[in-house]
């Protein structure tokens, strides 16, 4: 199956699409000028387990390298993917903060 992932900036989220336009999974975002902040990824329950949220991730990190944006991964998902994603390290903020 095939998803097309596109950007709804009046609702701040990325939507990822079926064939048949229904929305199979969506990522909240907040820009302030080139940062913007992942908050949320969420998949249907019905679309679980067919790469919908890997595919939105991938998406949402070619925007921003596309539009030169400095990322903050808020979400875990986004977060975790990203670990395995070492290709989008040039554009993710991280902390340097060491924790206690």
């Amino acid at each position: 199956m095939q998803f097309t992932v596109i950007d709804v900036p009046e609702r701040e989220r990325f939507e990822a699409r079926d064939e048949t336009g229904v929305t199979a999974g969506l990522v909240t975002y907040q820009l302030t000028g080139t940062i913007i902040v992942y908050t949320h990824t969420e998949v249907a329950p019905a679309f679980e387990g067919r790469g919908v949220g890997s595919t939105l991730a991938r998406a949402v990190m070619d925007d921003a390298r596309a539009k030169r944006r400095t990322v903050v991964p808020i979400c875990p998902f986004l977060s975790d993917w990203l670990g395995k994603h070492p290709e989008y390290d040039d554009i993710v903020a991280r902390s340097t903060r060491k924790m206690k």
